[in-house]
């Protein structure tokens, strides 16, 4: 229950009043970005205005290319990011059979694995094994500068930088193995800083920024959900897109084990995180409770005020939009950059903000009246091929 009446917010979506602040939390993932695209999408098309927006790994890449553009052109660009990307494999015919779906799409994974992926990576000549050690080449099967001039291309640093749209991105210390948030908040960001968000190792080489190496942020947490929470400082509505389903079936297959294996890596535990953040919030609303039932003369006493401090927040309503993969993709989803798949993830990010959209009467509520509560408003069955 809200600790007092809460006016109504100062703008409206299609099927939300919006609070003073909307996050974007995006995952990792790979060529599962595509997904976040067509979420981005589905955002634009229900008239929700991103206020901040926090990525990891390549969900670092489409928050770049969101703040880094104005509302109007951001779709269009992340079309022009996900069509270059998956230019190499066109949308071959297709066979509605998960046993043909499924050799093509560990057809497709291997083909990259082999030729890189255009504007984002390419295969290094010779073997790192081969290579001068302490170099770049020592250090990466791939050579990943095809992605600094991608960036520079589709995104426009100083509106990214200056502009209405805050943007957070994590990677990792190589040498301290600290786990760090770039932050235009408090930091110039270029394409050094997207670009770190996303160098898995051993895959992509480190990024160098200012003296230290920078790996993927995904090695440590791939959700950048915590960062955001930790920041609050306005009613906040938070739509968490997640790559990585955290709970599914038990595997049948050895494919199935590898994909199984990496969801339960990437996802960080990202039901459990938002759960335990969510019951804190529930105990700081209690504390407060009980605060407000004090005599007037305990309410000035140090402790009593110091208790209040710790215990006044902010209401966030969390909106969970997770990708359910199709029953043929196995351990390889993340480096399959195909057209057709990638359309087809694009157009199931789309389909999730508005089945989202048409349920989100209870979320709605909540805001107005100033709660606190996580929702996930899609459908839990796996979807059809």
């Amino acid at each position: 229950m809200a600790d007092a009446p809460h006016p109504r917010p100062r703008r409206q979506a299609k099927a939300l009043p919006l609070p003073d602040q909307v996050a974007l939390v995006l995952q990792g993932g790979g060529a599962l970005g595509s997904y976040q695209a067509g979420v981005i999408d589905g955002l634009a098309d229900s008239g929700i205005e991103i206020d901040w927006v926090a990525g990891i790994s390549i969900g670092a890449i489409n928050a770049a290319i969101v703040a880094g553009n104005p509302p109007s052109a951001r779709v269009e660009r992340l079309h022009a990011f996900w069509d270059k990307v998956t230019s190499t494999l066109p949308s071959f015919p297709i066979v509605p059979n998960d046993q043909v779906r499924e050799f093509l799409h560990e057809w497709a994974a291997g083909f990259v694995l082999a030729a890189g992926v255009p504007g984002f990576f390419t295969p290094r000549p010779v073997s790192p094994a081969f290579a001068v050690p302490g170099t770049p080449e020592a250090l990466s099967f791939y050579d990943s500068a095809p992605l600094e001039k991608t960036l520079d291309e589709l995104v426009d640093w100083d509106l990214l930088n200056d502009g209405p749209v805050r943007l957070s991105v994590g990677a990792v210390d190589v040498m301290s193995g600290n786990f760090h948030y770039f932050d235009t908040a408090d930091t110039r960001i270029d394409a050094r800083h997207i670009m770190a968000s996303g160098a898995l190792p051993p895959g992509l080489p480190p990024i160098e920024i200012d003296g230290r190496l920078w790996w993927d942020g995904g090695l440590v947490s791939n959700t950048p959900l915590a960062h955001v929470l930790d920041h609050q400082v306005a009613e906040l509505l938070v739509f968490q897109v997640d790559l990585f389903a955290a709970a599914t079936d038990p595997p049948h297959t050895i494919m199935d084990v590898a994909a199984r294996e990496k969801e339960i890596r990437f996802s960080s535990r990202t039901r459990q995180v938002s759960d335990q953040l969510m019951r804190a919030r529930k105990d700081r609303e209690a504390v407060r409770k009980v605060l407000a039932k004090l005599p007037p003369e305990l309410r000035d006493d140090p402790d009593v005020m110091a208790l209040a401090a710790q215990a006044a927040e902010k209401p966030v309503n969390l909106v969970h939009l997770i990708y359910r993969a199709n029953a043929w993709e196995g351990g390889s989803r993340d480096f399959e950059f195909s057209a057709r798949t990638m359309r087809e993830h694009w157009d199931a990010g789309h389909e999730a903000v508005s089945e989202t959209m048409a349920n989100a009467r209870l979320v709605a509520q909540n805001i107005l009246d100033g709660r606190s509560a996580a929702f996930d408003l899609t459908d839990h069955l796996p979807r059809s091929p």
